[in-house]
């Protein structure tokens, strides 16, 4: 433990800055030694909001995002295994806004209006994008056990055209960016029989882009396949997947059909349920790794910070006095990528610290760059000390917070039991065997049993209860000479019959 830290009160260090918790520890680093920073360089015009409370302290959240009658609704209603308020399911596009489904006492829904002015709900940034997507936000409010552990962000469908793009009446793309940055897992949900993605839905992952650790792959409806057709289904979606996710790792896929109904296709059940726990664990996670996540976007965005930072000081500085201010801001904005490899090699930054530079182009036009600030090394400095001395601090009251009280896993709904019990083992063996067939069990080994009954000269169908006798003792001679004589011998004396 270092020595800034205490047992029970929390930490102080020589600033006199006093932690109770992590997230306390992480909103104070933020307030302290990155929003100065931020604020000097006008880093919330150009990225990302500045963080509140209401960000630190949130539970994780789950995004959901595909195309139409993907099910993604269906989803959720899966997981909660109930409905909730603002739910519509159909074959045709029918959720046409974003719904924050989270945990209320009271069951109800809070327009988008009223919920981004809660300061305990982490969205109050989102009244950026206006009225036009305001309206189209609501949060759904339900005492479910589930919510109790995460909340679930429902998204619209995604259609294809240019023209589904344009009437939303606000940047999609821009708004999954900003959920993306702010939830703890992205689920891009596949229907089997809709594996194409639309130009929209391609802008919309990479609009992830950055975020490639909370992503996850699901194929939903894979029952309406059978094994061959799954197998090429996979490897499509594979091949689809490998053009908008440029990652050097293979994209991990989960397969299964999440709705509360039978299989339609019940060959790949096995392979189904394993899935399925494979997801559900992933999800039950995710408040245990919850601090660590908000600890790992909080340098990712020191860090960004730091380098726009540079950017933005350094055309201040290559700005002229008085005359040919304009020409010389045309001209610094299309040597933008060469100023990035000029302060790359400068301050030592790696290549993938910059923004995207087509973006920050876009972007610079806008801008008078002689009325940018000048570079102050001291806010530079004290971002490059809280990521030196301060971060390991927090990542040790992580363990000792983990080590006391261990954050609960997610539970009820579809969570409740999906851990495998002593007899959950092997589903459809033993007792179970033939429980998803439509004929009698018995009927795939029929013709084994008819072998052994016929070779007993049945008389009228039946057999004798002599040779019957006489076929057990066979049985049971064998099985004794398999317990006691040793193998080679056994295998001697069975060359000599």
């Amino acid at each position: 433990m270092f020595s800034w830290v205490n047992n029970e009160q929390g930490g102080r260090n020589k600033d006199g800055e006093m932690y109770q918790t992590v997230t306390e520890g992480l909103q104070q680093l933020y307030t302290k030694k990155i929003l100065p920073l931020e604020e000097t360089y006008l880093f919330h015009d150009f990225h990302s909001p500045a963080l509140e409370a209401a960000d630190f302290q949130s539970k994780p959240m789950v995004l959901l995002v595909g195309q139409y009658s993907t099910g993604k609704t269906t989803f959720i209603r899966y997981l909660l295994e109930q409905d909730f308020p603002g739910m519509r399911i159909g074959p045709e596009p029918t959720t046409d806004g974003f719904i924050a489904v989270m945990y209320g006492e009271n069951e109800g829904v809070v327009p988008g209006n009223a919920l981004v002015v809660d300061p305990k709900k982490p969205f109050r940034k989102l009244n950026a994008f206006g009225n036009s997507f305001l309206n189209r936000l609501i949060c759904s409010q339900i005492p479910n056990q589930v919510l109790r552990g995460i909340s679930i962000i429902d998204t619209p469908g995604i259609l294809s055209g240019e023209k589904q793009r344009i009437s939303r009446g606000y940047d999609f793309s821009e708004v999954l960016r900003w959920f993306g940055e702010r939830v703890d897992r992205i689920i891009l949900l596949f229907d089997a029989h809709k594996l194409d993605i639309s130009d929209e839905f391609s802008e919309a992952i990479k609009a992830f882009r950055g975020q490639d650790d909370k992503i996850r792959v699901v194929l939903n409806k894979a029952d309406q396949v059978d094994s061959q057709q799954l197998m090429r289904v996979y490897g499509a979606l594979m091949w689809s997947l490998g053009k908008v996710i440029n990652t050097p790792e293979v994209v991990r896929v989960y397969l299964g059909s999440f709705w509360a109904k039978p299989l339609r296709n019940t060959e790949n059940r096995r392979l189904f349920e394993a899935e399925t726990q494979d997801l559900f664990k992933d999800i039950q996670g995710l408040p245990r790794n919850a601090a660590l996540r908000k600890l790992n976007d909080l340098i990712k965005r020191a860090r960004l910070a730091k380098v726009h930072a540079y950017i933005i000081s350094y055309l201040k500085k290559e700005m002229p006095s008085l005359f040919g201010k304009e020409k010389k801001k045309e001209e610094l904005i299309m040597r933008l990528p060469e100023i990035y490899t000029i302060l790359q090699r400068e301050h030592h930054i790696s290549a993938g610290d910059f923004p995207n530079v087509v973006k920050m182009q876009e972007q610079l036009q806008h801008y008078d760059f002689s009325k940018f600030p000048s570079l102050k090394m001291k806010l530079i400095e004290s971002v490059d000390k809280m990521l030196a001395n301060k971060i390991s601090g927090l990542m040790t009251m992580i363990r000792d917070e983990e080590s006391k009280a261990p954050p609960a896993m997610v539970s009820g709904g579809a969570f409740e039991g999906s851990q495998d019990g002593p007899f959950g083992q092997g589903y459809g063996e033993g007792i179970s065997a033939g429980s998803d067939c439509d004929d009698w069990i018995v009927s795939h080994d029929k013709h084994k049993y008819d072998e052994i009954f016929y070779s007993l000269n049945p008389i009228n169908g039946k057999i004798s209860g002599v040779n019957a006798k006489k076929d057990e003792q066979k049985k049971h001679q064998w099985r004794t000479l398999q317990l006691c004589v040793p193998m080679p011998k056994l295998i001697h004396l069975c060359s000599m019959i």
